[in-house]
């Protein structure tokens, strides 16, 4: 989505701001369709984990993640919003199934947003949201692994100006945690 002059400056600002911000090499990210609805402006990146050994993504793979951070401008604040611009993130990722079991998974994705935001130390508001940690058996003729297990992390916050390459940085990372890739630097051996 490009942006242009009848789109006003702070949302512009907030944009470039997005555009600018640097993940994890394993991460891409790229503008996606955003909602049309939820505010008079709207823009959406998509992230997802890049597959090393192929160009495309494979039907059936353990490791798979992926996201989505959207803005939302609304010139005249909203009361619910406390500020002007709100981030709606949303995060899926594939699952091993000891990690899946973990009663305490949800916390723990919930304090890497909440660190990852802290971390850089960007004002926000009105934080909320909910982790779901699902586990699905096929049968019959479905394709797919017979067991499968994942993490959705939806969250929302209000930034509190347009410098937001930090929110996205921090959705990122949480996007990595979730991945289970390996901090940015760090080679993973394999046997």
């Amino acid at each position: 989505m490009t942006t242009s002059a009848a789109e006003p400056a702070p949302f512009r600002a907030a944009i470039d701001a997005m555009l600018s911000a640097t993940v994890h090499p394993s991460i891409e990210l790229g503008p996606i369709r955003p909602p049309q609805r939820l505010a008079p402006y709207s823009y959406a990146i998509g992230a997802e984990v890049k597959h090393p050994d192929s160009d495309s993504i494979p039907e059936q793979s353990e490791g798979d993640a992926f996201g989505r951070l959207i803005l939302l401008y609304d010139p005249n604040g909203d009361e619910a919003w406390n500020g002007t611009l709100r981030l709606v993130a949303y995060i899926q990722a594939d699952l091993d199934a000891a990690l899946a079991a973990d009663p305490l998974l949800p916390e723990v994705a919930w304090s890497w947003l909440v660190d990852a935001l802290e971390s850089r130390s960007e004002p926000l508001n009105a934080l909320g949201g909910t982790v779901t940690a699902t586990s699905s058996v096929r049968y019959g003729d479905i394709a797919g692994p017979p067991r499968a297990h994942q993490l959705e992390l939806r969250a929302s916050w209000t930034a509190v100006n347009a410098a937001l390459a930090p929110h996205v940085e921090a959705f990122g990372e949480v996007l990595a945690y979730a991945a289970g890739l390996p901090p940015a630097g760090i080679t993973e051996l394999r046997a």
